[in-house]
Formats: structure tokens, C-alpha cells, sequence
């Protein structure tokens, strides 16, 4: 990579500890934090947001009839989902250790938390449960993907692609025989790297 992009990546990765440290302030006005994996309230905070919950019927009865209608549709979805899910499980079991690539936490990705808000009904919080699981998994895909992805084949497109992965700025150009060949291998030294860190 050229300097430029070292630094602008560098600028990147400052600007998300930033975002992270604005979040962690909006979450202690919020008046809560996270302490191994738990959510923990203010004292008062829970009673106030069961008195905010929008009750279960009165949510019912302001549902559009055809969005309630699309709820097939939507959570038929499951299927698929979980056997992507069984099959990264399976995938990584057997494909990751062979190429010394680090497996890919699952509890990173899937958080499944919203449903303890008291200010959410029934239904609001079967919707947060699968709505995390959903984009946690897709998230949690696109990491083994992109692990992967390192390994096999670490060039960077010719076009331009949106929401690229973290990986993906270390790939080598497009077009750069050389710098493919070169590189190649230090990427994939450098999941092994990152293996054996976690080990």
C-alpha cells in the first residue's frame, strides 16, 4: 500500500475509536453499562421504560394490515438463516484449521440483547430477536467470508465496491502481478499470526 493509504486508514481506525468512545457517553446517559456481557440499569431507569411500553393491542391495532401481512415473508427467512448458520459452523470446523485461519467468534456478531427493554411489547421484542440474529449472522458470514477471501484471493476489485470488509484495503491492486505475489503470502501469515496471538 501507498503512504497515503496507510494514513488514511490510520485516520479510519482513529475516527472508530472515536465513534466508540461517543457511543460508551451516550450509554452513560442512557444511565447504563455492560459488565461481562450483562446490561445493568440505573436504579429507576427499567420502571420508566416499562411505563413507556406501548401495549401489545394498541400496537396491534395501529399495524398496517399489509405490513402485518409481510410477517411470512419476513420470518420465513429463518430457514435459510439457520442453514447458513449450521454451515459456517461446519465450514470453519473443518476448512479453518487446515489453513491456520482464526475461527471466527459467533458471539461477536450475534448480540441478542434488545428484548430485555421494558419498553418494548411482545411482538416488538420477537422482531428485536430476529432482527439481531438475522444481521448478526450476516455480519458474522461476511467475517468468515472475508477471512477466507484473505487466504484465497487477496486483490482488490477493478470497480469500486460499496461496504468493503476490514480486510479488504491490505489486498493487493488489481492488476499488480507483483505485488499479488508478494503479498500473498504475508496475508496469510498474517491471519496465522493472528491464530496463534488467540491461541
Amino acid at each position: 500500500m501507498t503512504p497515503r493509504i496507510d494514513a488514511l486508514l490510520a485516520r479510519l481506525h482513529d475516527m472508530q475509536d472515536e465513534l466508540e468512545a461517543a457511543f460508551d457517553e451516550r450509554r452513560a446517559a442512557l444511565r447504563y453499562r455492560v459488565e461481562k456481557g450483562r446490561v445493568i440499569f440505573e436504579e429507576g431507569v427499567q420502571e420508566a421504560h416499562r411505563a413507556a411500553r406501548i401495549r401489545l393491542w394498541v400496537f396491534l391495532r395501529r399495524t398496517r394490515i399489509l405490513v402485518a401481512l409481510t410477517a411470512p415473508v419476513i420470518y420465513s427467512l429463518i430457514i435459510p438463516f439457520v442453514l447458513l448458520d449450521i454451515s459456517l459452523i461446519v465450514y470453519q470446523a473443518i476448512c479453518f484449521p487446515v489453513y491456520r485461519i482464526p475461527k471466527v467468534r459467533r458471539r461477536d456478531y450475534i448480540v441478542i440483547d434488545r428484548q430485555q427493554l421494558g419498553y418494548l411489547n411482545g411482538v416488538q421484542k420477537l422482531n428485536c430477536v430476529y432482527c439481531g440474529y438475522g444481521n448478526g449472522l450476516l455480519a458474522y458470514a461476511r467475517e468468515v467470508a472475508a477471512r477466507t477471501e484473505q487466504y484465497w484471493c487477496p486483490i482488490k476489485h477493478a470497480a469500486r465496491v460499496t461496504g468493503v470488509h476490514e480486510h479488504y484495503p491490505n489486498f493487493a491492486d488489481y492488476g499488480d502481478a507483483e505485488g499479488y505475489l508478494t503479498r500473498q503470502e504475508a496475508l496469510r501469515a498474517a491471519l496465522r499470526k493472528t491464530a496463534d496471538t488467540a491461541n
